[in-house]
């Protein structure tokens, strides 16, 4: 099988890899309650999977996955006090702040190492894709790789039902199907109640269609998000060459200017900054979520 990941290759082998395709896939993710039937990193490890795949089919390099992402504030506590009530989360957790000063730095990297295309897949959900996709807006214009975020389901089409819409959930059908295609040793349907369990501590956040999960069609959706990335990438290189962007070096000082002048006074309307998100409702005051939900935003 080709060796796609960073981390794993050697020093040839990245520079023939980026000389053939100079093209980065940048992977996100975090552990967090996935239902009983899927292991806790299924986020990173279904985008991570989904990235290498593209980059073997499409060509590219896969940079080293990032297990640790945005949870436990804000609408996100407010959505584990909703999900899996009072036990323990096993998330991999950090603030929105910290997450996206590491993609920025990430995208400093895209720049210094020349590549010309760089994705940003996010497994993740909740609204922080549509911040990520802003995070990149902001950081677009001062450097030469053309950049693209996403959330993977954005790249499901035609999605589970084959309805022409992208598809995406939480520890349900469309998921444990991708992590069941991509990594089959990290589910084990046998775990899923024959029942609805009535208390979020037992449905540990698990999708109430988990049942229809089927990992054939979790191959097939892995099929069409490979084949969307892959064209996606065609554009971006196609961008790059029009517009033939400078790179003169970029250091870390130039990032944290960027990041303070122009990202921090955002921060506060980032959507994932928001206390509260959909339906969900603010954790009870006795909550162990309840400290979280509405600190300040500190970017």
């Amino acid at each position: 099988m080709k060796e796609v990941r960073w981390e794993r290759m050697f020093w040839d082998q990245l520079e023939a890899a980026i000389e053939e395709c100079p093209v980065v896939y940048f992977a996100y993710g975090l552990c967090e309650p996935h239902g009983p039937q899927n292991a806790l990193g299924l986020d990173i490890l279904k985008a991570h999977g989904i990235c290498c795949e593209a980059a073997r089919t499409n060509g590219g390099i896969v940079a080293p996955p990032d297990y640790w992402h945005i949870h436990e504030h804000h609408g996100e506590a407010a959505w584990m006090a909703r999900s899996i009530g009072e036990t323990r989360s096993w998330a991999t957790a950090v603030p929105a702040w910290h997450h996206f000063k590491s993609v920025a730095y990430h995208i400093r990297a895209a720049h210094q190492h020349g590549f010309h295309a760089a994705l940003f897949v996010t497994g993740h959900y909740g609204p922080n894709w549509k911040d990520l996709k802003t995070l990149l807006e902001v950081y677009q214009p001062h450097v030469a790789p053309r950049l693209y975020g996403l959330p993977d389901f954005e790249a499901n089409q035609p999605g589970f039902d084959n309805n022409g819409k992208s598809g995406g959930d939480h520890a349900g059908k469309v998921e444990t199907s991708l992590l069941w295609a991509l990594m089959p040793g990290c589910v084990d349907v046998s775990r899923i109640p024959d029942k609805d369990p009535v208390a979020p501590e037992e449905r540990f956040a698990m999708g109430r269609n988990a049942r229809e999960a089927d990992r054939q069609t979790g191959e097939r959706m892995v099929q069409d998000e490979v084949h969307w990335l892959g064209e996606k990438a065609k554009d971006l290189l196609a961008e790059y060459d029009k517009v033939k962007p400078d790179r003169k070096p970029l250091t870390f000082e130039g990032i944290d200017r960027i990041w303070d002048e122009e990202v921090k006074p955002r921060m506060k309307d980032f959507e994932i900054c928001q206390p509260l998100f959909g339906d969900v409702r603010p954790p009870a005051e006795n909550s162990r979520w309840r400290p979280h939900w509405d600190i300040p935003v500190r970017g």
